[in-house]
């Protein structure tokens, strides 16, 4: 009977031993688990967020195109003249003369604008084509005065006053291109 008790007394050492290493192991590959588990959780974020910046990166480079496009609407401060030669230009082709009255500024520093005052002169049919060749131009503005009337010798006299939205010279990306071939020897500049 000792040797029946001795045995079941070792048998359940033995038991309670294998369940406490069970235990032991259990909870030790628990814990590798959870720090496998934290570990693979950061990964996923970073991989996440280096694909958010590459995605973010690609889109700059993308948008960076558009930006140049979007500023080639604004007339940089130091752009005005070959902006106004431009409209010379405009005023040429549809053979109409064009003079600068007055070129001054507005607006706030950081959204600032470009006001001209403008006279043209020429047939009615080509002072009407140049206001509306000046009003469709790729820029930013808007006519803010029209006055239109018959001259002598049936020449007509629009004077315009135009509103360009403008960038500051320290912003400005790019310029308006200038026509080829502009005279600047006749040109009446009044700045403000």
């Amino acid at each position: 009977m000792k040797s029946s008790l001795f045995y079941l007394m070792l048998w359940l050492s033995v038991c309670v031993a294998t369940l406490g290493g069970y235990w032991f192991w259990y909870s030790t590959v628990a814990d590798k688990s959870v720090a496998v588990a934290s570990l693979e959780n950061q990964i996923n974020t970073r991989t996440e967020a280096s694909v958010r910046i590459a995605a973010v990166r690609t889109a700059l480079s993308e948008i960076a195109g558009d930006e140049s496009i979007v500023q080639g609407y604004f007339v940089p401060e130091t752009a005005v003249v070959s902006f106004i030669n431009n409209l010379e230009a405009r005023a040429r082709a549809q053979k109409a003369v064009m003079k600068v009255l007055s070129v001054s500024t507005a607006g706030t520093t950081k959204q600032p604008m470009l006001v001209l005052t403008l006279s043209i002169d020429g047939t009615f049919d080509s002072v009407m084509r140049t206001v509306g060749a000046i009003e469709y131009a790729p820029y930013n503005l808007s006519i803010s005065k029209l006055s239109l009337g018959k001259q002598e010798k049936g020449n007509w006299r629009a004077d315009i006053g135009l509103m360009i939205s403008s960038v500051p010279a320290v912003t400005a990306t790019s310029t308006p291109a200038a026509p080829a071939k502009v005279s600047s020897t006749n040109i009446p500049y009044e700045y403000f």
